[in-house]
C-alpha cells in the first residue's frame, strides 16, 4: 500500500461517457497498419450513454473490473478498452502499485457503430486522472488514448468535430448543442472489423444514398452518407429491411450511425422529441432512443 491509495482509498469518480454518433463517413484507402484513412464528422449525443466509476482501494494492486447494465457481446476483464485504459494510465504515470477498482455501467450497445468502447475509455481516462491527481495534461491522455483505440481521441474531446487519418486527428467544429436526433437499434449487432473487410471486398464502394442534413448540421456539411452501409448490409441482410421499417415508421429518412448496427433519424423542430422516440419504439418494438447532441464526450462528477 502507497502514501496516495492510502489518503484516497474511500475516494470516488464518476464520469459519464456519452456515445458517439458518426453523420458523415467517408473512407479511404488501406493503410500499411491495417486500419484504413477516414474523413468523417462525428457529434457526441446524450443518450445512449455509459457511466464509469472509478474507485481507489487499498489493495490489490493495479485494476479491478467490475461490469453492469448491457453488456452482451461486451468484452470483460482486462480484455475491455475501458480496464485497458486504467491499465495504460496507471503504468503511463509509473503508478502501477496503486489500486483502482472500474465498475462499468453499460447502455451503449456492443456492435451498434455508436463508439462505446471508446467512450468508456476516455471517461475512464478522465476519471482516474482526477481521482489520483495524476499529472498528464490533455495532450498527454490524447497519446495514451490513440494506443488504445482509433475514436478515443474524439470522445476525450467530445462535441463536434471532423476526424482524419484513422480518426486521430480531429478537427472540432462549432455546432449548436441540443439537436435532436433518434437512434434505433436492431435486434442484431455488426463487428467493426467484419464491415471494413466487406468495404474491402467489395471494391471500396462509396455511399449510395444521401441524407439531406437538418438545418443545424446543414452549416457544416449539407448532405449525410456513409461509405460502410453497402458493405454493412452485405454482411447482415437484415440491416436494409430494418432501415426501412425504420424510415416508414419515422416518415423520415435514416443513416447508419458508423459501421452500423444502429441507425439515427434527424427529427424536426416541429416534432416533440420524447413522444417521437415512443411512437417509434411502438411501431418497431426495438429500442429507440431520443438524444441530442451535447458539448463534451465525457462529463464528470464526483460521489
Amino acid at each position: 500500500m502507497n502514501e496516495l491509495t492510502t489518503a484516497s482509498r474511500l475516494g470516488r469518480v464518476r464520469a459519464t461517457a456519452y456515445a458517439k454518433l458518426t453523420l458523415s463517413l467517408r473512407v479511404e484507402s488501406l493503410r500499411d497498419d491495417g486500419f484504413h484513412d477516414i474523413e468523417a464528422f462525428a457529434v457526441s449525443i446524450s443518450d445512449p450513454h455509459d457511466v464509469v466509476e472509478v474507485q481507489a482501494v487499498p489493495h490489490p494492486g493495479g485494476v479491478t473490473f467490475e461490469m453492469r447494465g448491457e453488456t452482451d457481446g461486451v468484452f470483460d476483464g482486462m480484455k475491455n478498452l475501458a480496464a485497458r485504459a486504467a491499465d495504460e494510465l496507471l503504468v503511463h504515470a509509473g503508478r502501477s502499485g496503486h489500486g483502482v477498482k472500474l465498475i462499468l455501467s453499460k447502455k451503449i450497445p456492443a456492435g451498434a457503430g455508436l463508439g462505446g468502447g471508446s467512450a468508456d475509455a476516455a471517461a475512464t481516462l478522465v476519471a482516474l486522472r482526477k481521482m489520483l491527481e495524476i499529472d498528464v495534461d490533455d495532450a498527454g491522455l490524447q497519446k495514451v488514448g490513440t494506443r488504445l483505440g482509433s475514436d478515443v481521441v474524439f470522445c476525450l474531446a467530445g462535441g463536434a468535430a471532423w476526424m482524419r487519418g484513422r480518426g486521430e486527428r480531429l478537427e472540432a467544429v462549432s455546432m449548436p448543442i441540443g439537436i435532436p436526433f433518434l437512434v434505433a437499434l436492431p435486434p442484431f449487432r455488426l463487428q467493426t472489423a467484419d464491415v471494413y473487410r466487406a468495404w474491402d471486398d467489395l471494391g471500396r464502394p462509396s455511399a449510395t444514398r444521401r441524407v439531406e442534413a437538418a438545418r443545424e448540421v446543414a452549416t457544416v456539411l449539407p448532405e449525410l452518407a456513409n461509405d460502410l452501409e453497402p458493405a454493412a448490409e452485405a454482411v447482415e441482410p437484415r440491416l436494409a429491411p430494418f432501415r426501412e421499417a425504420l424510415e416508414a415508421a419515422a416518415q423520415a429518412p435514416a443513416l447508419m450511425a458508423g459501421s452500423g448496427s444502429a441507425y439515427v433519424v434527424q427529427v424536426g423542430p416541429d416534432r416533440d422529441l420524447a413522444s417521437y422516440a415512443r411512437s417509434v419504439r411502438r411501431k418497431l418494438r426495438v429500442p429507440v432512443t431520443a438524444a441530442s447532441t451535447v458539448s463534451r464526450g465525457v462529463r464528470l462528477g464526483t460521489g
